[in-house]
C-alpha cells in the first residue's frame, strides 16, 4: 500500500528541517501545505523555502501563484490528488508538509461541496463589509449560523463573509454544507504532528520574527503595501507592518504584535490538529522514532 506521510504542527516548530531530511532519505519531493507559501511574492514573511532548500529537495506548490490569483482548498485538493497519482507511480511514499489546517484536511479527508457564490451576493457582501464593518457581519453570522460562528476566525473577513454568502444565497447554514462524509483515499495516510514545550516554541517564534526583520521583512512589506487589500496579504507579519506604515504604532510595537499574533496562530493550529485522533505526536528532534513510525505504520 502506498503511504502519504503528512507532517504538520504549529509555525516555527521545526517542520522544514525534518522534512528535508526525510525527503532525502526516501528520495521524494515535498508537497507544500502552507497556503501562503504558494504566493511567490510572500517569501520572507511566510518563511518560504530558501533557494538552497529548493535545490536540495524538489518542492511542489511553492511560489506557483501571484497574490492576485484566486485559489481555494478545494482547488488544492484536486491538484494534490492529481500530483499524487504521478508520484505514487515513481515511489511508494509521498510527503506533504505544512501548517494550513484546511489544506491538510482537504487532502486527507476531502473537502465539502460548497455551492459557488453568485456575483450579486458577493458584491453585496463586499459593500456591506465596507459600509458596516466586520463586527456587524460577525454578529449576523452568530445569529444565522451559531455553530460556524463558534469555530470561524472572526478576525478574517474572507472567512466570515464567505459563510454569510452561503447563508444568504441558499437559506441554509454554512455548517450544513460541512457535514460531508470523509472521502476514502487509495493510499495510507501517516499523520505526524510536531510539537515542543510551549516556552520553547514561543522562543523559536520570537527568534524567527527577529530573523525575518533582519532578512528584510519590512522592505518586502513596503513593496506589497499598495496591494494590502488582497486576501493573500491578510497574513500575520504583513498586516502589522501595514499598520506601522500608516502610523498606527511604531516599528517596535509592530514587531511585538507580529510575535504575539504568531504565537496566537500557533495555539490555534495546535487546537485544530489535536482534535485529529489519527495524529501521532513527536518532538521534532526525535527523528528515529518518527522514521520507525512511518515505516511500521499499518
Amino acid at each position: 500500500m502506498k503511504k502519504l506521510i503528512v507532517i504538520t504542527g504549529p509555525t516555527a516548530v521545526g517542520k522544514t528541517e525534518l522534512c528535508l531530511s526525510i525527503a532525502q532519505d526516501f528520495g521524494i519531493p515535498i508537497i507544500n501545505a502552507d497556503s501562503r507559501q504558494l504566493f511567490r511574492e510572500l517569501k520572507i514573511g511566510t518563511a518560504s523555502p530558501t533557494p538552497e532548500q529548493l535545490q536540495l529537495v524538489k518542492h511542489y506548490f511553492v511560489g506557483t501563484l501571484s497574490i492576485g490569483d484566486y485559489y481555494s482548498a478545494s482547488m488544492y485538493e484536486q491538484e494534490v490528488m492529481a500530483l499524487l497519482n504521478t508520484l505514487f507511480n515513481e515511489n511508494d511514499y509521498a510527503l506533504l508538509s505544512g501548517g494550513s489546517m484546511m489544506y491538510i484536511d482537504a487532502v486527507c479527508n476531502g473537502i465539502d461541496d460548497i455551492p459557488t457564490v453568485d456575483d450579486a451576493i458577493r458584491a453585496e457582501m463586499k459593500r456591506r463589509l465596507a459600509e458596516e464593518g466586520l463586527e456587524v457581519l460577525v454578529e449576523e453570522l452568530k445569529t444565522l449560523d451559531p455553530e460556524h460562528y463558534a469555530v470561524v476566525d472572526r478576525h478574517n473577513p474572507r472567512r466570515v463573509i464567505h459563510a454569510l454568502e452561503i447563508c444568504h444565497m441558499t437559506g441554509k447554514t454554512f455548517t450544513s454544507f460541512r457535514k460531508a462524509e470523509k472521502k476514502q483515499r487509495p493510499f495510507q495516510i501517516v499523520k505526524i504532528g510536531l510539537n515542543r514545550e510551549r516556552e520553547e516554541l514561543y522562543q523559536r517564534i520570537n527568534c524567527r520574527v527577529d530573523l525575518m526583520m533582519k532578512e528584510g521583512l519590512e522592505e518586502e512589506a513596503r513593496l506589497l503595501y499598495r496591494y494590502k487589500g488582497v486576501n493573500a496579504l491578510n497574513t500575520v507579519g504583513y498586516k502589522e507592518l501595514f499598520d506601522y506604515f500608516e502610523g498606527r504604532w511604531p516599528l517596535e510595537e509592530a514587531v511585538e504584535r507580529i510575535k504575539g499574533n504568531t504565537r496566537r496562530y500557533a495555539r490555534k493550529q495546535l487546537t485544530w490538529f489535536k482534535r485529529d485522533k489519527e495524529m501521532s505526536w513527536f518532538h521534532p528532534v526525535n527523528r528515529t522514532a518518527i522514521m520507525k513510525h512511518i515505516l511500521t505504520y499499518e
